[in-house]
């Protein structure tokens, strides 16, 4: 499969303090790949290098050419990053954040909102409650839905499960995978919930202190004695 998103030697900081320390790593166009790793191990850093919102030194590559710039230059050649905590725009109505996601496209977008509404149909009915109001997963799938409206490539999602309710998560990896499969959206998912990532994710990479321990395919991972006892659990 070839490379969509290339990381080579990557570092990061914020001010005097690095925080990532050589990360490398490799998502193949129309795959899913999951980043794991314990609170502090350099994970949202990891996508914040790639969408340019963080300093940072290395080479990143998306579709074979160096990726220069900040968050603007990365949406407008097709990566969506959904931060931790939802990012959603909590004063704005729910209509009103699906047409800023698609605020680096031009033309009609009445096909793209038929799509959303494919794979979410709730919004409809909810298109002018102001989205701060909604539920967490609700919150959760609306940065989902308008990440979707900008038609990127590579989709950055940071921590989708934090704070949900299992059934919740089930469902927003649930439209993810679908997304990979039906749209060929690449995926890169920065996930605490290492069970729900290995199924969903075909490879992994493993952060600990800012660097890369371990990558492999996630059938893999599942059976390394160091994954199952720090992030499985037996």
């Amino acid at each position: 499969m070839t490379a969509l998103l290339e990381l080579d030697d990557v570092h990061a900081r914020y001010g005097p303090i690095r925080v990532l320390h050589g990360v490398s790593l490799s998502v193949g166009d129309g795959d899913i790949v999951a980043v794991l790793g314990a609170n502090g191990a350099g994970k949202t850093t990891t996508l914040r290098a790639i969408s340019g919102t963080v300093r940072r030194e290395g080479v990143v590559r998306f579709g074979g050419r160096p990726l220069d710039g900040g968050p603007d230059g990365a949406a407008r050649l097709g990566i969506a990053h959904v931060p931790e905590g939802r990012g959603t725009f909590a004063e704005l109505s729910v209509w009103e954040n699906l047409r800023l996601g698609a605020y680096t496209r031009r033309g009609p977008l009445k096909d793209d909102f038929a799509r959303v509404l494919s794979y979410f149909p709730w919004l409809e009915e909810r298109r002018g409650q102001q989205a701060g109001t909604l539920s967490g997963g609700e919150q959760q799938m609306l940065a989902l839905a308008r990440a979707f409206m900008q038609r990127p490539r590579l989709l950055l999602l940071d921590e989708p499960s934090l704070g949900l309710a299992p059934l919740l998560v089930t469902e927003i990896f649930r439209i993810v995978q679908a997304l990979n499969e039906n749209e060929g959206m690449t995926v890169l998912v920065v996930e605490q919930n290492a069970h729900i990532a290995l199924q969903l994710a075909s490879s992994a990479y493993v952060l600990e202190v800012g660097a890369v321990a371990l990558s492999g395919p996630s059938a893999e991972l599942q059976e390394h004695e160091s994954v199952r006892r720090s992030y499985l659990g037996y």
